[in-house]
């Protein structure tokens, strides 16, 4: 599956040709540079590296450096590799621009999700809370209560609902309707929400 790397910008809303007002995300999608281009004679398969803003020097480190100076790019921060490119017609150094897409066609958006922090088992997990001061908790509404299992097994199980870190996974949306596309800034609108939070990278990716 082709696709290319953006940045979310923010939501808006725009008026469609049917005059509906839809709500829609807009996306800083590239120009991705074409690092590295994998075929099947030499890797046994075939899809390109793609890299997503540029990177100070002093940042990278020498052999990696050394690789972007061997095909005259300049570091890049992101990186991903995509299937589903004709390798024979790219080459590396080569531009992919927002035009992969075309307006009325569905896309997916994968992200990492935002991040929420510690959070509690009513937040994480949507535990009852007051009202529902079931397993020993009677004097603390928000807690969990008991997670023991008896004299057997005597321990806790793998996977048990607790408190804990919130958010910050990858995500994918699909069946996402590309709006409007603007050439000339690389911006694309897609309509919904997306994942990740605003200047968050995010994968756009064809169906």
């Amino acid at each position: 599956m082709s696709g290319m790397l953006g940045k979310k910008i923010g939501m808006t809303s725009i008026f469609n040709a049917e005059g509906d007002l839809v709500p829609v995300t807009v996306i800083q999608a590239g120009p991705c540079k074409v690092v590295a281009v994998r075929d099947n004679k030499k890797d046994g398969y075939s899809s390109l590296v793609i890299g997503f803003e540029e990177k100070k020097e002093k940042h990278v480190t020498k052999p990696v450096l050394g690789q972007y100076k061997k095909n005259n790019l300049t570091p890049l921060k992101k990186l991903r590799e995509f299937k589903g490119f004709d390798v024979e017609t790219v080459k590396v150094g080569d531009e992919i621009k927002v035009n992969l897409f075309s307006v009325g066609e569905k896309i997916k958006v994968r992200a990492k999700s935002k991040g929420k922090g510690f959070q509690g088992v009513m937040k994480r997990h949507n535990f009852g809370g007051v009202g529902g001061t079931t397993h020993g908790q009677s004097d603390r509404l928000r807690a969990p209560g008991s997670i023991g299992a008896s004299s057997f097994p005597s321990r806790v199980f793998k996977g048990q609902r607790m408190a804990g870190r919130k958010g910050f996974e990858n995500v994918t949306v699909r069946n996402l309707k590309v709006v409007k596309i603007i050439e000339d800034d690389n911006l694309i609108m897609i309509k919904g929400a997306v994942p990740g939070a605003i200047n968050s990278v995010v994968e756009l990716i064809k169906i």
